[in-house]
C-alpha cells in the first residue's frame, strides 16, 4: 500500500511520529478496535490529515504493515548475505538467533504480526500472511538449495517439505517468546541469553536431523 505522494513528502520526523503512533495504536488495540483519533491526538496533526495521506484507516494499516514486512526482510537478507560461506546448521541458527533479536528490538512489530495471525477482521489478512509465509519459504529455501550444492543434505530430501517444517518450527519458537500458552513446555518464555542459545542449538539440530546424512 503506497500513501498518498503529500505524506511522502513530509518531513522525515513526522513521518516517523505518524508511523510510530500508528504502529503502537495497532500492535496494542487491533485493527477492528484501533482508534485513528487517538493516532492523531498523539501526533498532534489534524483528523482529516491521515485520510489525505492514506484514504482510510484500512490504507493506514496495510502502509504500517507493509513497513514492518520490510524492515524484518532486511534483517533476514543481512543474516543471509553475511553466511553463504557457513554450514547450514551455523545459518539456521543464525537465522533463528536473528528472529529472536528482531521480536525483542522490535517488540510493536512482532505484536502487529501476533495481532494479524489472531484478527479474523484485518483486511487482506490472507493476502497478508500468504506473503508473510511465501518469503519466509523462500529465504529458507535458498539456504537448503546452497546447502544441496555444497553436498550437506542426504539424497532424497524433499526441500518443499523441509522448508514447511523448519518454518512451521521456528515461527513457533518466536511466539513462544511471546506467548506462554505457545512454550509447550520448552521453557523458551522468560528464557534468558544463555538459555535461549541452548534452545535455538537444539531446535536447530533437531531440525537438522531430518534433511543431513
Amino acid at each position: 500500500m503506497e500513501p498518498n505522494p503529500t505524506f511522502l513528502n513530509l518531513p522525515e520526523e513526522k513521518k516517523r511520529r505518524i508511523e510510530k503512533a500508528a504502529a503502537d495504536e495497532f500492535s496494542d488495540n487491533g485493527y477492528r478496535s484501533a482508534s485513528i483519533n487517538t493516532i492523531v491526538s498523539k501526533v498532534g496533526i489534524a483528523k482529516g490529515s491521515i485520510f489525505q495521506y492514506f484514504g482510510d484507516k484500512k490504507g493506514l494499516f496495510l502502509f504500517i504493515f507493509g513497513q514492518s514486512v520490510d524492515k524484518v526482510k532486511n534483517y533476514l537478507k543481512e543474516v543471509r548475505d553475511a553466511t553463504t560461506e557457513a554450514p547450514l546448521h551455523l545459518r539456521l541458527e543464525e537465522t533463528l538467533k536473528a528472529g529472536v533479536d528482531f521480536t525483542q528490538k522490535h517488540p510493536v512489530i512482532y505484536r502487529l504480526y501476533v495481532r494479524t495471525l489472531a484478527e479474523k477482521e484485518i483486511p487482506f489478512r490472507a493476502e497478508i500472511l500468504t506473503s508473510i509465509r511465501n518469503y519466509s519459504l523462500e529465504y529458507l529455501r535458498s539456504l537448503l538449495d546452497t546447502a544441496r550444492e555444497k553436498g550437506e543434505l542426504r539424497d532424497g530430501v524433499n526441500i518443499d517439505v523441509a522448508c514447511f517444517v523448519i518454518d512451521a518450527s521456528m515461527d513457533r519458537f518466536l511466539q513462544a517468546l511471546t506467548l506462554p500458552h505457545m512454550d509447550g513446555g520448552l521453557g523458551i518464555h522468560n528464557a534468558d541469553e544463555k538459555e535461549l542459545e541452548i534452545k535455538i542449538k537444539h531446535l536447530c539440530d533437531s531440525l537438522l536431523s531430518g534433511v543431513t546424512p
